[in-house]
């Protein structure tokens, strides 16, 4: 649980002071560095290395900064988390509006969001640590309620099935990932040999029916296709109404 302290606020992080306007910047030399410059160089890294690789020594060294002079610009590592996730929330493109079609455009919304996943293998990991919405996380989260609007569902029922969309969605492209690394890494003798386990335990009837789900056949299917069948039916349950 998100510990607040006497005023309200999380401890530890102000998100009125995380999301203010940029301040005009004084007279005198001016700064040599930005909040979004280490943000983009902290996604870069995320990108390249793993979300386990962004620490404030990496980032200051990745602009060519001293490690301490970060903090005048960020506080410490999980407002730059923060900074992150929203820099990349940005990325998530939105139509001009709803188009009408809510179960369309909630397809549309959440195929999206995979593809920002895949292009940032290390958000679906960072999510759970997110306590604030920055701007474009927002205008994501406004287009996503109002493209719900139309099914009639209040407003926290829609929120929730927003939360449980893109947890699904975080779910499924860990575990796509986690399939291609695995991939690479597994020759036909593995395959073979689970296939013949599988035969014996439906055999000897050792967890048949397993077993039968497991080998039976389902034909082949793309990934965008997988993805496009789970989420229909994600979405065509969540919505359901009595």
């Amino acid at each position: 649980m998100t510990r607040t302290g006497t005023s309200g606020r999380t401890a530890g992080l102000d998100p009125e002071a995380l999301w203010a306007p940029a301040e005009r910047p004084r007279r005198g030399r001016p700064p040599a560095h930005s909040r979004a410059e280490i943000t983009a160089a902290a996604v870069a890294l995320a990108d390249a290395e793993g979300l386990g690789a962004v620490t404030m020594r990496a980032v200051a060294a990745r602009i060519g900064a001293g490690t301490m002079s970060l903090y005048s610009y960020v506080p410490d590592k999980e407002t730059l988390l923060e900074l992150m996730i929203d820099e990349v929330a940005g990325e998530h493109r939105l139509p001009p509006g709803p188009s009408g079609d809510w179960h369309a455009d909630l397809r549309h919304f959440f195929r999206e969001q995979r593809a920002l996943m895949r292009r940032h293998p290390w958000l679906p990991a960072a999510l759970p640590a997110q306590r604030t919405f920055g701007p474009n996380t927002l205008a994501a989260l406004e287009h996503a309620l109002a493209v719900l609007a139309p099914t009639g569902l209040g407003a926290p029922a829609a929120l929730e099935i927003f939360s449980l969309l893109s947890g699904f969605v975080a779910s499924h492209v860990t575990h796509e990932h986690a399939q291609e690394a695995a991939a690479g890494a597994t020759d036909r003798a593995f395959h073979d040999a689970q296939a013949r386990y599988l035969r014996s335990a439906a055999v000897t009837d050792v967890c048949p029916k397993a077993a039968e789900a497991l080998t039976a056949p389902g034909g082949t299917s793309s990934p965008d296709a997988t993805f496009d069948r789970l989420l229909n039916r994600m979405i065509d349950g969540l919505t359901a109404t009595d």
